[in-house]
């Protein structure tokens, strides 16, 4: 008996069981990067963007319950490398100037893949005709574009130019 060729619809769970493990594994990794930072403006970043992953683990849940499937992540080494180059940034550049400016790009590296990732989704749940599941990804999308552009500017208005003058 043939199998069943592999669509669309299968991509969309893997992808989704994908980003779902990323953010929880994300959860876990902010707190450590948010004792890190030396900055009191990107501490308070990473703690707020601890509050938003929450509901957008919450978000994927609901997608979840759409799909009438359980919430069940699926190992992404993506996520695992990004997230092990913060770590070795953390550890090499801890209490140095340079340091903020590291985890801030570590931190852009994590937010560029989710960026990639809900706005696939968003398209998929677009053209599969699931517009609930479309809206909940567009939310997060908007989120961690906001956070990119956050991260960006505390970059911009103090970590590397003090990461410069060191």
């Amino acid at each position: 008996m043939p199998t069943k060729e592999k669509g669309l619809d299968d991509l969309f769970y893997d992808t989704l069981r994908d980003i779902y493990y990323a953010e929880r594994k994300i959860l876990k990794a902010l707190p450590k990067m948010a004792r890190g930072a030396s900055s009191t403006e990107l501490k308070a970043a990473f703690d707020k963007h601890r509050e938003q992953t929450e509901g957008h683990v919450e978000r994927l849940q609901q997608v979840f319950e759409i799909l009438g499937k359980r919430a069940q992540g699926k190992t992404c080494p993506a996520i695992d490398g990004i997230l092990e180059e913060g770590e070795e940034i953390l550890e090499d550049f801890k209490g140095t100037a340079a340091g903020d400016a590291g985890l801030i790009s570590a931190a852009q590296a994590v937010e560029h893949y989710e960026i990639t990732r809900y706005g696939t989704l968003r398209r998929w749940a677009e053209i599969m005709k699931m517009p609930e599941a479309a809206k909940l990804f567009a939310a997060t999308l908007a989120e961690e574009e906001t956070t990119d552009k956050a991260l960006t500017m505390l970059a911009d208005s103090k970590a590397n130019r003090e990461a410069l003058a060191a």
